[in-house]
């Protein structure tokens, strides 16, 4: 039986975020159920130029992630649909991801708004007790969004902030190593392998190389 991850993509900056999540959960096999809200859209029309279209969502997608997506295991549900699939616990799925998460849709998802499908499917995983993961991108954050977000971790969400960390390119990481970063912390937190990251060995620089050279430079 398919098992997809719901991906939730929300209006704030970041979408670098997003396809870099669904491309690793696609690499490594995985089925994927997409919903980008309707702030998402001009967000990634913003930060990529592209459109992204409930009619042509698969080709905008394949543009959007830069790949061919023949034989790929994704479906998509518009995020006006609350009798899609992931708004029912009997529809099944692994968990979801909210990537990245909004403060507004933290918010909603804290407090059951279900504003709309992306609300209600985060709702819906967290009261089913599956996995559920939030990447927050606002900074800093008010007293409010850390109420929520308190509120979602104490529901059983994990909270991962979108904060890369650099002891695996060093200061001349690329903003593709950082988006790798913390996509590669999102699959840790859902349990799926990847190799996005040089892992911490316990040692200094030893992710980059004692020549001081990128670890990740011969990583495709």
């Amino acid at each position: 039986m398919r098992e997809p991850w719901v991906i939730g993509v929300s209006g704030a900056s970041g979408t670098p975020y997003a396809a870099a999540v669904v491309r690793a959960l696609l690499d490594a096999g995985q089925a994927v159920d997409l919903v980008v809200s309707r702030a998402a859209r001009l967000t990634v029309l913003d930060e990529t130029g592209r459109a992204f279209r409930d009619g042509h969502w698969a080709d905008d997608l394949a543009g959007w992630l830069g790949r061919d997506l023949t034989g790929a295991d994704v479906r998509y549900w518009p995020a006006g649909d609350l009798a899609a699939g992931p708004s029912s616990g009997s529809y099944r799925v692994r968990g979801m991801v909210v990537v990245p998460a909004s403060t507004a849709a933290c918010a909603g998802i804290a407090i059951g708004l279900s504003k709309d499908l992306l609300q209600r499917a985060a709702e819906v995983n967290l009261k089913e007790r599956r996995p559920v993961v939030l990447v927050p991108r606002e900074t800093p954050v008010t007293r409010s969004h850390l109420e929520h977000l308190i509120a979602l971790h104490d529901a059983g969400a994990v909270v991962l902030p979108a904060s890369p960390g650099f002891y695996g390119a060093g200061a001349a990481a690329t903003a593709a190593q950082l988006v790798d970063f913390v996509a590669g912390k999102v699959l840790d937190a859902l349990g799926v392998p990847h190799t996005l990251f040089t892992r911490w060995a316990g040692e200094l620089g030893a992710a980059r190389g004692r020549d001081g050279s990128d670890g990740n430079a011969d990583r495709t």
